[in-house]
Parts: structure tokens; C-alpha cells; sequence
């Protein structure tokens, strides 16, 4: 996964910035979205509901971004504010 556009998931995380890549997660494209933080044997549920329910290569597809599933995904170490700071920029980084 050398291109940098590989190492954006389908939500909009980078995941080569995120402090679990490398040792603990390989990347959420890379794993078909069966992230560590996920159930064993099941994919993350936002890349269930984007590649394997609607079918879509990422959520800037979708018309409902950012979604209630995205929303509910708030690392708890996160402040509402840094949370949503980062929301917006997952958006703008899909929708380009």
C-alpha cells in the first residue's frame, strides 16, 4: 500500500496516520475492512455498509455523509469538538 490513496479507508480515516497502523493494523483497504477493532472474522461496520452493502468504493458516494453510523464512532479520548473537527475533514478529504 504505497499510494497514499490506498491508505484512505473508505470512511476517510488516513490510516497512515493513525498511531495503529503498522504493528496492529494494516490498513482498513488492506484488510477488507477487518480492522483489529473489529468483531473477529467481521468487517468494520461502516465498510460493511459502504463496499459491501451499497456497493460503493468509498462514503463521499453516499448522499447521507456524514451518516449516523460515522457519528457514533467518537473515540471517547476525542472532545465533541475534535471529534466533529475531524469529521468535517474526513468529508472534505472524500468528497475532495
Amino acid at each position: 500500500m504505497s499510494n497514499h490513496n490506498e491508505m484512505i479507508s473508505c470512511c476517510g480515516a488516513d490510516c497512515s496516520t493513525c498511531y495503529c497502523y503498522g504493528e496492529i493494523c494494516k490498513g482498513c483497504n488492506a484488510v477488507c475492512g477487518k480492522v483489529f477493532h473489529a468483531p473477529e472474522g467481521k468487517e468494520c461496520s461502516i465498510y460493511y455498509c459502504c463496499r459491501i452493502q451499497n456497493g460503493f468504493h468509498s462514503c463521499g458516494e453516499c448522499d447521507k455523509l456524514p451518516c449516523a453510523l460515522i457519528l457514533r464512532t467518537k473515540d471517547p479520548s476525542m472532545s465533541m469538538e475534535e471529534f466533529m473537527k475531524n469529521v468535517d475533514e474526513r468529508v472534505k478529504r472524500l468528497r475532495g
